[in-house]
Formats: structure tokens, C-alpha cells, sequence
């Protein structure tokens, strides 16, 4: 059995969606069976590695979390041949410990979307036959979660090695009642865009992870402002030199690593979840 060689997405939330990060740039534009990713693929290499970046938003931060085509965006990076994902989130803190600047290395998730498709299998012509019940535990890749702390112990970068993000439909922020809420079930991050770009990604047969940046404490935490954007998006920009740092020297350690036994492993899991329709 030959050695995959790697190719690697990643996703940049807000302030990481258009950075100059990659050598040799070329704009690749894509259209799949769901309609058009949130912006133009961007090819390149970090440290000659192959990797493709994807503004989750668009370049122009223009598309609300509700109505990023999470599909379009996953299925598209599968096509050009991505073997991983690395996403990054900005969120708010539920926990006490979690403060504004920390980043998470996230391990799980709440869903409290509403409005979004969260299947490939979903009985149009154009789509996988079937029904997909993917099973989402663990629902970030063990081991490419591993590199990224592995290689923020390198760099001496700071993290936090796991975390449950509560991902809200949005736009709005939560009310202080849902904040409090969220907080008592056990979430320790809350953020608008993790669902269903996980579930997609695992049901795609694609290794995924997250990186968590801390911008806020939401509405729950007394005598403390509450999110707004300003705040949100300048923690962002002043942090995304570190989450850069930590995505380039992440894909290099990923590229020297034999992904070929998990890429199978996760590809049997989607195969197997698939329920086949039969004739009666």
C-alpha cells in the first residue's frame, strides 16, 4: 500500500481569510454538484507542501455563517484532492479559565444550528445514494489534533488541548440566558460556523481539525463587557500572527507524517455508515 502524500486545506474564519501565507498563489475557481464555495480556491505550498486556503466568508468577510455554503466549500476541497483540514474559528469564552487571546484546540461539539444541510446524502440527482448516519465520535481527527499541540509545544505557543465548542445559527450573539445556558451544559467555547463544516468534512472522508481563538467572554461572565464586533474582530487581528505560526509549522509536521491507514480507516467509517436503498 503506497503513501498518501498529503494536500492540505484550510479554512480561515474572520481576520484569516485572505493572508499571504502561501508561495507560488494561483486562484482556482470551482463549481460542484452544491452550487459555488464562499470564494475562489487559493493553491500554493507551505514549506512545499501543497496546500489550498479557503476564505470561509469570502475575502470581503460578506457572507453571513447561515448562508456560507458549507457543502460547496467542503466538497470543493475534496475534489482538488485535500487530504485535510485546518480550520480556524474566532469564539467566544464560556469558561473562566479560556481568556480572550487563548487558543483551543477544540475535541467537540454542541449543535445548536437550525438552518443548515448537514449531508451529502440527501436524495437529489446529483448527490451520493444513500443515507448517511455518520458517526461524529471523535469528531475532530485525534491524530491531526495531535500535530497541532505537538507543534504548539515546539513553537511555544500557549494552547489549550481541548475544548467543546457550542455552535449558535446566528448572526446575532446569544442572549445572557442561552450564554448561562450553554455554560451549564459544559461548553467551553460558543462560535457560529463549526456546524455542519465538521460534519461535512467527516462524512467527505477528510481529516479535520479546528483551532479555537478566544476573542470574549459572550454575556455570561458579571461586570464584564459583553461580545460585540470591534472587540471580536481586533483580538482576531492581534492574534493572527500566532495562529499563522501555528498553521505553517503544523503543516509541515503533518507532511512528514504516514496518513495512509487513517485516511482508509476514516474513509471504511464513511462507507460503512452509508445505508444503501434496496428493492422491497
Amino acid at each position: 500500500m503506497s503513501e498518501k502524500k498529503v494536500k492540505i486545506g484550510i479554512i480561515g474564519g474572520s481576520a484569516l481569510d485572505d493572508v499571504e501565507i502561501l508561495e507560488g498563489r494561483k486562484e482556482i475557481y470551482r463549481v460542484t454538484p452544491y452550487g459555488s464555495p464562499s470564494d475562489v480556491l487559493i493553491e500554493g505550498r507551505i514549506n512545499g507542501v501543497d496546500c489550498i486556503l479557503l476564505a470561509r466568508h469570502g475575502r470581503r468577510h460578506s457572507i453571513s455563517p447561515s448562508n456560507v455554503n458549507y457543502r460547496a466549500n467542503i466538497w470543493a476541497l475534496k475534489d482538488i484532492g485535500c487530504t485535510h483540514i485546518l480550520a480556524s474559528t474566532l469564539c467566544g469564552s464560556l469558561q473562566e479559565e479560556l481568556k480572550p487571546g487563548d487558543i483551543v484546540i477544540v475535541d467537540g461539539f454542541i449543535d445548536r444550528t437550525t438552518k443548515r444541510i448537514q449531508t451529502y446524502y440527501d436524495g437529489n440527482e446529483n448527490s451520493p445514494v444513500g443515507v448517511c448516519h455518520i458517526p461524529m465520535e471523535p469528531a475532530f481527527c485525534h491524530r491531526t489534533r495531535e500535530v497541532l499541540i505537538e507543534t504548539a509545544m515546539q513553537q511555544g505557543i500557549p494552547v489549550h488541548d481541548k475544548g467543546t465548542v457550542v455552535a449558535i445559527e446566528g448572526p446575532r450573539f446569544s442572549s445572557k440566558a442561552e450564554s448561562l445556558m450553554f455554560k451549564q451544559w459544559g461548553g467551553d467555547l460558543v462560535n457560529m460556523t463549526t456546524c455542519p463544516e465538521v460534519v461535512l468534512a467527516k462524512e467527505a472522508g477528510l481529516l479535520y481539525a479546528t483551532i479555537g481563538l478566544v476573542t470574549d467572554y459572550d454575556c455570561w461572565r458579571p461586570n464584564t463587557e459583553n461580545v460585540c464586533v470591534e472587540d471580536v474582530l481586533e483580538t482576531g487581528k492581534s492574534n493572527v500572527d500566532k495562529i499563522l505560526q501555528l498553521f505553517t509549522n503544523a503543516v509541515t509536521n503533518i507532511a512528514q507524517k504516514d496518513w495512509t491507514q487513517t485516511i482508509n480507516d476514516l474513509q471504511k467509517t464513511v462507507h460503512n455508515a452509508v445505508m444503501i436503498p434496496h428493492d422491497e
